[in-house]
C-alpha cells in the first residue's frame, strides 16, 4: 500500500491556499502552487505546462519536496490516470477556490490538457 501523509499534515494542505514545492534532486527554490486534499490524499495539477515546470520536473526525475508548517517534507509523484479521482479534484479545487478571480484558473484545471496532469504528492 502507497504510503500517506499523516492526518495533520493533510489538514494543514487543505487548509492553506498555497503548498510550497520543488521538483527534482537540483537546486532551486521553492515555489508556491495550488494543492487540495481529497479522501486525505494530496493532490495538484500544474497549469503553465511549460518545459520547465514542476510537473516536466517530475516525470524526468520523480522526486522533490514540499514544504509545510515551515518543515520540508520528501514526496514522489503518482500520476492518476482515475477518472474517478480527476472528478472529485475538479470539484475540491472548486470548492477551495471559489473566488471570481480564482474562478478562471479553476476552470483552466479542468481543460483535458492540465486535468491529465493530476498528481498525487506522497511522502517518501
Amino acid at each position: 500500500m502507497m504510503k500517506r501523509f499523516p492526518k495533520s499534515i493533510a489538514d494543514a494542505i487543505r487548509d492553506a491556499k498555497i503548498l510550497g514545492i520543488r521538483a527534482g534532486s537540483k537546486p532551486h527554490r521553492i515555489i508556491g502552487i495550488w494543492a487540495v486534499v481529497v479522501e486525505g490524499r494530496v493532490f495538484v495539477r500544474s497549469y503553465s505546462l511549460k518545459e520547465r515546470s514542476w510537473y516536466r520536473t517530475f516525470l524526468e526525475e520523480p522526486r522533490g519536496i514540499i514544504e509545510v508548517n515551515g518543515k520540508q517534507i520528501k514526496v514522489r509523484p503518482v500520476f492518476t490516470r482515475s477518472e474517478r479521482l480527476k472528478k472529485l479534484v475538479d470539484r475540491a479545487y472548486a470548492e477551495k477556490f471559489p473566488t471570481p478571480g480564482s474562478r478562471v484558473f479553476v476552470q483552466g484545471f479542468k481543460e483535458k490538457k492540465r486535468r491529465d496532469t493530476t498528481t498525487e504528492l506522497v511522502p517518501y
